[in-house]
Order: structure tokens, then sequence, then C-alpha cells
């Protein structure tokens, strides 16, 4: 192992620390570009194991032979196995990941128009998971073996068992239907849709720009309930974790030094433990991307928003290969980008990782 110029205290100089992180850096970007390749074969070659091929798959007996082969000959799904994984691999270095087969839609066009609805979805979620998450987790720890430790695990286990599909019924039925506070379905009103300009095809972003607060506030109602099933679903992850390392922290030697020269016991918990405690946490932050873009499916279909899982499972349904597979790639290059970009905030964080 490389040694590490230090300082009296032993943390590493601030030069030796910078072209640490600019080599772990490197070394990371490096292992991206294999690990994007086999994702893509994988999903090229999952696509095609199916008997039969996606064009006659996707339109079967509803259009006439000859028009079948004339698709295939357009979208190059005639040629060379070879040939084929070549071009899917170019294109998508270009940015183009495919033209689907039942609608002769661009794959880039349906990602830009849903999956900024998914993005949306996301954001919010992942903002409630961890606000539900750390705050739990982080009093289950403090409290430990009290009534407070007890209800908040069994919290976290109940909720991240039960389906998201499930958890979302049960809110539309008691928030919606029940209660009639916010809206079941749909991403706006049917006025607000009409009517929004778009910007970015971020709604809650479209609106605050057009300076529409009632549409804005449309927006929110509408965006509450799916973001928050989806989000406590997620956060039965983070209370447990944040809780064992709350735990794990708390008997820590420069913990029991802090109480040995009479710090507050809250300042000890919430400015010493609580903030090295939350080191594991952003680790799992971009682990839980695929967690709520595979959750995202499910929610949306459930509240009929538009985004990217719903349009999913129509093509899907449509057995349209072509379009799933552009989806697919575009989740697993989402994924990869996160989980690259927690990896450099952990290692800015935390100079351990880097050394």
């Amino acid at each position: 192992m490389a040694t590490v110029a230090t300082n009296r205290t032993g943390r590493p100089l601030a030069g030796s620390r910078g072209t640490s992180l600019r080599r772990y850096a490197l070394t990371r970007l490096a292992l991206v570009v294999p690990m994007i390749l086999i994702l893509l074969t994988l999903v090229f070659l999952l696509m095609r194991v199916a008997p039969g091929d996606p064009i006659t798959a996707s339109l079967g007996g509803h259009v006439p032979p000859a028009v079948v082969d004339e698709i295939k000959q357009d979208l190059g799904f005639d040629r060379p196995i070879y040939l084929q994984y070549r071009d899917y691999l170019w294109d998508i270095g270009r940015g183009d990941f495919g033209t689907t087969i039942t609608d002769r839609r661009p794959v880039g066009d349906i990602i830009v128009e849903n999956g900024t609805a998914t993005l949306e979805l996301t954001f919010f979620a992942m903002i409630v998971a961890i606000v539900v998450g750390v705050t739990f987790g982080l009093l289950a720890g403090r409290f430990r073996d009290t009534w407070i430790d007890s209800g908040s695990r069994l919290f976290g286990i109940l909720i991240y068992a039960t389906p998201v599909f499930f958890l979302g019924l049960m809110a539309q039925l008691f928030f919606g239907s029940y209660l009639g506070w916010l809206p079941t379905s749909d991403r706006a009103s049917p006025i607000t849709d009409a009517t929004l300009e778009l910007h970015t095809h971020i709604y809650t972003i479209d609106t605050l720009w057009n300076g529409d607060w009632e549409a804005f506030v449309d927006v929110v109602k509408h965006l509450i309930l799916p973001a928050v099933t989806l989000g406590l679903v997620t956060a039965g992850v983070f209370i447990r974790l944040v809780r064992v390392n709350v735990i794990r922290t708390m008997k820590d030697d420069y913990i029991e030094a802090a109480r040995a020269r009479g710090i507050d016991e809250r300042s000890v918990v919430y400015h010493h433990a609580f903030r090295n405690a939350l080191v594991p946490v952003i680790t799992v932050v971009g682990l839980t991307v695929a967690l709520l873009l595979s959750g995202a499916v499910l929610t949306e279909t459930t509240f009929n928003w538009p985004g990217i899982g719903k349009t999913l499972i129509v093509y899907l349904q449509n057995r349209d290969y072509a379009a799933v597979q552009g989806i697919i790639v575009v989740f697993a290059l989402i994924v990869v980008l996160a989980s690259l970009i927690i990896d450099f905030v952990n290692a800015y964080i935390d100079p351990r990782i880097r050394y």
C-alpha cells in the first residue's frame, strides 16, 4: 500500500488528499466503461433470446408478411446478429436508443416526455424516504431498547414489507375517496395539463417558471400521494441502516471522550454521532435509486402517473422489444451514473475510501 503524507494530527495533507481523490476518480471512471459494456450486452442478448424475432412478436398477425419484412429491413433486424450488436453500441454511443416497433417513436423522445415525470416522482420520493428514514432511524438509535426504538423498527419492517401498489391503493381510498383531500390519479388536472407551458417537462419547475401558483399547487397535490407512497416503502431501508450506525457510533471512543469533557448529550448525539452515522447512508442512497426506479413502475401504474415506468408496462404488454430494450438501457445507465456520483461523494467525505 502506498504511503500517504500526513500532518501532526494524522490527517492526509491537502496535496496528497487531492492527488488520491483524483486517482480514485480516474480509477472509478475506468471501471465504469466495462461495467456499462457488460450491461448493454446483457440487455441486447436478453431481448433476443425469446423465440422468433422482435418484429413478429410485437406485430404478430396484424400486418401482412410483406410489411413485417419491410419493417425488419428498416430497423435492421434482418442483418446478422454481430452487425446488429455493433450498430446497437454505436447508436447508444450517439445517444440514439432506438425506435419503437408498434408506433415508430424514437425512444429518446419517450425518455424526454415520460422520463421527466419519473424523475420528478423519484426525486420527491427520495426526499420523503430520507426524511422519514433518517428521523425514525435516529430516534431508534438514540433511544435504544425503548418503546420508541421498538415502534420505529416495527414501522420500518411493516412499511418495507408492504407492496407499493397495496399502500398506494390504501392511500387513494383513504385520502382520496374517503377524505377527499388529494387527487388519486394523473400528474395534474386536465386544465393544468392542457394550458401548462412546458420548458423542462418537469411540472413543478415549469409552473414556477411560468409564475402560475395555482397550477403549482395543483401539481403538488397530484404529486403528494404517489411520492409519499413510494418514499415510505423505501424509507424502511434507511430506518434500519441509520439505527444500526447510530448505535455503533455511540460506542466509539471519541463519543466517550466528548461525554467526559462534559459536552451536552444532545450535542454529542446530533453533532458528533449522527454526522458520522450518515456516511454509510450516502452509499445506500445510490443503491436506492434502483429500488425507486423499480418501485416507480408499480407506483405509476397505480396512480396512472404518465412516467417511464407506466410506459414500459404498456410496451411490455405490446411485446415491443425495441422500446423495452431502449428504456431498460436508460434505466441501467441512470443506476450506474448514480452509483458513480455516490462513490465520488463518499470518497470526498471519507478519506479511508480513497487510500
